[in-house]
């Protein structure tokens, strides 16, 4: 069986765990990035660490030599390395139209695409410009840490979900086992993004607006009592649309699923436990988001789809939208961080 040849559209967390690990496998892969960000990669390289791992039994921390890679500024440049036989995209889901400006005047070069992105209409968007047929969708339930461009740390071992229906599919899960992303092929993408969309919603919003953890959002009874409402309002929208809740690689979604229906106290150890382990120990990534100060969250896309299918469906979507209202206008410096921060009870009088 041959290499494949992948074009990777960033060094972020994902693109660095994913690309690098499929580069360890045999795999050639070139990055596309902005000019610094390349020329800093031209440097030094990608930096894994996949201690966490226990089948790499040598070297788990791992220098990957620049010599090893392509590091492109632009993607004219990255694609005249090719042709390539898939590409790999992680971006964040406020960066996916932008991404797409620029692979508009590419497309007939541009190879199907492994969307790895958060969220469920960043595959309906990629089609949109290259066609359905290049088009893969996937999500990754491993949680990656990332200390910088290209340097990054692998903090809970779980998985690689992918499509299974694409001509390429087979090809990528065989590149992927050898790699040790431990992948898994689903027969119904809707339900493989919905369901990871799921697990991203947790805590997700309240934490950004109230600058708190996950841990102490939890131990609130009425906002943990929010977030069960705000679960219950996604899973009856997948309902509506005859999606089925999914167990994920490594991630009991349908049990979290289940843990809804039950009494408040005795589901909120296994949610708890939910909302910690997934993002490895970290602030919630809204929360990341907005103190950044960049200007842009993903909750528009996540929360924000939910709401906008409960309206195409006719779901009643109240805290979802409250949520994804309430965190765009602290993106957007309509109001200021400290206006709810601390305060769960301004943000339970909203609704």
């Amino acid at each position: 069986m041959t290499n494949l040849k992948i074009l990777s559209f960033g060094a972020g967390a994902i693109g660095t765990y994913i690309g690098g690990s499929l580069s360890l496998a045999g795999e050639q892969v070139v990055f596309v990035e902005q000019p610094a960000l390349a020329d800093e990669l031209r440097q030094r390289g990608l930096r894994l660490n996949l201690t966490v791992d226990k089948r790499r039994t040598t070297n788990p921390i791992l220098a990957l030599s620049p010599s090893a890679f392509v590091f492109a500024p632009s993607l004219e440049d990255a694609l005249r390395y090719g042709p390539f036989d898939a590409a790999l995209f992680a971006l964040k889901s406020f960066d996916t139209a932008s991404a797409l400006e620029g692979m508009q005047a590419f497309a007939e070069k541009i190879p199907p695409i492994l969307c790895l992105s958060n969220g469920v209409d960043n595959e309906s968007a990629l089609a949109n410009v290259l066609g359905a047929d290049k088009v893969i969708p996937a999500t990754v339930t491993s949680a990656i840490g990332r200390r910088g461009a290209g340097d990054i740390v692998l903090e809970k071992l779980r998985g690689l979900g992918i499509a299974s229906p694409h001509s390429l599919s087979d090809r990528l899960m065989a590149s992927a086992k050898a790699a040790y992303l431990n992948p898994q092929a689903f027969s119904n993408p809707a339900a493989m993004k919905w369901s990871k969309m799921l697990t991203n919603l947790i805590a997700n919003p309240t934490s950004a607006i109230l600058n708190m953890s996950a841990a102490q959002i939890f131990a609130d009874r009425k906002l943990y009592a929010l977030e069960i409402r705000m679960l219950r309002e996604c899973l009856a929208v997948m309902r509506a649309q005859k999606i089925p809740v999914v167990d994920l690689p490594d991630t009991p979604v349908r049990a979290l699923a289940f843990a809804t229906r039950l009494p408040l106290w005795v589901s909120k150890p296994l949610l708890a436990r939910a909302a910690g382990a997934g993002r490895g120990g970290k602030m919630p990534s809204f929360h990341i988001d907005l103190y950044s100060g960049r200007g842009k969250s993903e909750v528009g896309y996540l929360h924000g789809a939910v709401v906008r299918a409960g309206e195409k469906f006719g779901v009643p979507t109240p805290v979802n939208k409250i949520l994804t209202g309430t965190l765009m206008k602290l993106t957007n410096k309509e109001i200021p961080l400290e206006e709810f921060a601390g305060q769960p009870e301004k943000l339970l009088d909203l609704l």
